[in-house]
């Protein structure tokens, strides 16, 4: 399983706000929470049929084909709508692993 198809699965099912939870539950803004805050934002900006898609797509494992099936669509609108979320979701993952990096040098060198 991918990064990417991993952290929609992890966020739709509750997991990553559990984890994130217990690495810390002050609420500050760690690589975790920074992940889950972004990630809720752009769910939450999403339609109800984009967000069916793609649970569809990534929780289900249902292909291009049977998604567009399902909603009367070709499976190009299916991508229009499904291919900008998802590349949303790699550009959160790569921007928490940048800084992420940071601290880390920022520890390393503070020590």
């Amino acid at each position: 399983m991918n990064e990417v198809k991993f952290n929609i699965r992890l966020y739709f099912t509750g997991g990553m706000k559990r984890l994130t939870d217990r690495i810390d539950s002050t609420d500050n803004l760690t690589p975790q929470r920074i992940v889950l805050n972004a990630m809720t934002e752009l769910f939450d900006s999403l339609s109800e049929d984009e967000i069916e898609m793609i649970r569809l797509r990534y929780m289900k494992g249902l292909t291009l084909s049977e998604v567009s099936s399902r909603y009367s669509i070709s499976e190009r609108t299916v991508r229009n709508h499904t291919n900008p979320t998802v590349k949303q979701v790699k550009e959160i993952i790569a921007r928490a692993k940048k800084n992420e990096l940071i601290d880390r040098k920022e520890e390393i060198d503070c020590q």
